[in-house]
């Protein structure tokens, strides 16, 4: 098998993008979201991972100033378990301070325990809870963020 290869999301990966992103959540973004995001939003960061040619996961933050908000980070269910999360998400703190970025945060739902202990490996920590975060089911999410630099 050849290595994972990481490149920034282009216009035509929404459509294998979006198979990753139903495939990952309950309320998945729509197709505009990422056209809008790739196209007009000079603030969004956008990456696929692909594996031999098939686009198997994807990041996306937004870098304001010295902010960086991971906005989303999926894998395909076939392929998790095998680091390729891990991996992505430190290409991406890698790419935030690259872009100036001090501070890294994102939300994570309170269920979602694998992701959390991953987060915790790049020494992301609980920084708060929103309460009813998500849509789909009102789940509070954890505000983790963490200093860079």
């Amino acid at each position: 098998m050849n290595e994972p290869l990481i490149r920034p999301m282009a216009l035509a990966d929404i459509e294998a993008v979006m198979k990753v992103e139903t495939a990952t959540y309950t309320s998945p973004w729509e197709r505009h979201i990422f056209f809008q995001e790739l196209s007009q939003n000079f603030h969004a960061h956008y990456y696929v991972l692909e594996l031999e040619g098939e686009v198997i996961g994807y990041a996306g933050m937004w870098v304001v100033v010295d902010d960086a908000q991971i906005t989303n980070i999926a894998i395909l269910p076939g392929y998790r378990g095998k680091k390729y999360g891990e991996q992505l998400f430190r290409f991406m703190v890698g790419k935030a301070v690259i872009l100036g970025a001090v501070h890294l945060s994102l939300e994570v739902r309170v269920s979602n325990h694998i992701a959390q202990r991953m987060y915790s490996k790049f020494g992301l920590v609980e920084g708060g809870i929103r309460k009813n975060y998500y849509s789909d089911n009102q789940e509070d999410a954890i505000v983790m963020w963490v200093t860079l630099k």
